[in-house]
Order: structure tokens, then sequence, then C-alpha cells
């Protein structure tokens, strides 16, 4: 990967070009807005379909109380709780989000599930992570990729923190493959999406940002390419409703 491409997304905020910095502080601010709404809107986004395709992505992961977990940017615990609700009560997950209105939210929802143990929540950066190298088995990053200013940092301080054989799991939405169901998405995604948003979150442009920062986001080869280039091998990539989602998965041998 040349020096050119790495970390390009760092200067753009949806369609608006800014300095990194500024991105970075934009992006918590916009979390910061919809912490205490956000899986409200993801089911009314998605039709209820993340649940499907965070349960897969879980799955994927085969969890087991001996492999520890660390979630980045899983600041409301959605794929914490399905892993620790298959991987059982001795089960280790570190919790690791950059903002810490939506760590509350996790926080709060553990304890209503009786999670009284077993739960590290940490505020970080998914591009410079406060954890010892070579420290857990798996890597998960559920809706939250596209968000990081510096993208490759991010993979790279994944790996970092993997143990050799540690897994990396992405999910993500993507880009649709097929023209016809693209155009429908891109119809649904624009125009409905931002008023749904206005109308549950009294939030318009937040979740104009979070549309528009799907169009940015790598494309599925891409992103692989970029794994590769952080040092993960025997990389996946399985698109998930005509591309529309996609599970990344890596591994670091």
């Amino acid at each position: 990967m040349t020096k050119a491409r790495k970390n390009k997304e760092s200067e753009w905020f949806g369609y608006r070009r800014v300095k990194p910095e500024e991105k970075t502080r934009r992006v918590v601010g916009v979390f910061d807005s919809v912490a205490n709404k956000y899986d409200l809107m993801n089911d009314l986004m998605s039709g209820g379909i993340h649940r499907l395709w965070k349960n897969r992505f879980v799955q994927m992961m085969h969890p087991r109380a001996s492999r520890a977990l660390l979630d980045v940017a899983g600041g409301t615990g959605d794929i914490a709780f399905r892993y620790r609700a298959k991987a059982g009560d001795e089960a280790r997950i570190t919790v690791c989000d950059l903002n810490r209105e939506m760590l509350k939210v996790g926080r709060d929802r553990a304890v209503d599930r009786g999670y009284l143990k077993g739960f590290e929540w940490v505020a970080g950066n998914a591009e410079k992570l406060p954890f010892d190298d070579c420290k857990f088995n798996l890597y998960s990053i559920a809706f939250g990729l596209r968000n990081v200013t510096h993208i490759d940092d991010a993979l790279s301080e994944a790996y970092r923190v993997l143990k050799p054989g540690g897994e990396f799991f992405c999910l993500e939405f993507s880009h649709v493959k097929n023209a016809a169901l693209r155009k429908l998405y891109d119809e649904y995604s624009f125009r409905v999406i931002p008023k749904i948003g206005e109308t549950v979150a009294q939030d318009r442009e937040s979740y104009q940002y979070l549309v528009e920062s799907i169009r940015q986001f790598p494309k599925q080869a891409e992103l692989a390419e970029r794994m590769t280039e952080a040092g993960f091998e025997k990389i996946r990539v399985i698109n998930l409703s005509g591309g529309i989602a996609a599970i990344h998965t890596g591994i670091r041998l």
C-alpha cells in the first residue's frame, strides 16, 4: 500500500472535507448525540436485520470462556452481550470505545442483565489502543471501523494486541453488488434514514453523516487488501444481504 492511500479517509467526515483531528471530534459528537437511541435507530433503519447480522458475526467467533475478547467501538454492549451469552459466566470481555456516553449505556445495560463480572469497560481510541501487545484471542469491531479517522492505524493496532493465532472480526456496512438493489438502497438511505433520525433521535445531521460514511468506506476487496498490509493472513469476506453489510475476518499467525 502506498503512503498516498494510507488512511485516506482521515480527511473526510461523510462528504465534507475536514482535518483529521476535526473528524475525530465530530465523530465523538455524533455518538454523544445518538447514544441513548443508537440501538433503537439500528432497528428502525435496518428493519431489525442488523440483529441477524450480529448473531452470525458472534457465532463465527466460536465463543468460549477461554478466548479473551476485545470488542472495539462496542460501547453499548450489543456484541459483548451476545458473546457472553454464548461463552458463559467465565467469559473475559473488554469493551473499548472512544465515546464515554456509549460506554455508559453499555455499563448500565450490563447491570440490568446481571452481568456484574467478566466485563471491563475502557475509554480508548482504536488507533492507539491502551493495551499490551499480544493480549487478546479475539478482536471484534461492529459498525465502528468506518467511523475511525485512521483506518490503517486501527488495523495495525488490532494486529498488535492479538496473540499469535488470534482472530480479527469486522462487521460493517459495505457496498451492494447488484445494481438494481444498490439503487433502491441508495434511495432509502438518503431519503428515509435522515428523516427517521430527525423524528426519533431529533438529529437529522448525525444520520446524514452515517449514511455518507457508508459510501466513503472501502469496498470489500480494498478492505481485505488493507488487512493484508496490516499483517493479517487467511482473510475471508462474507457479504450479507447482497453486500449491504459484510464480515471481514483475518488471523494473526
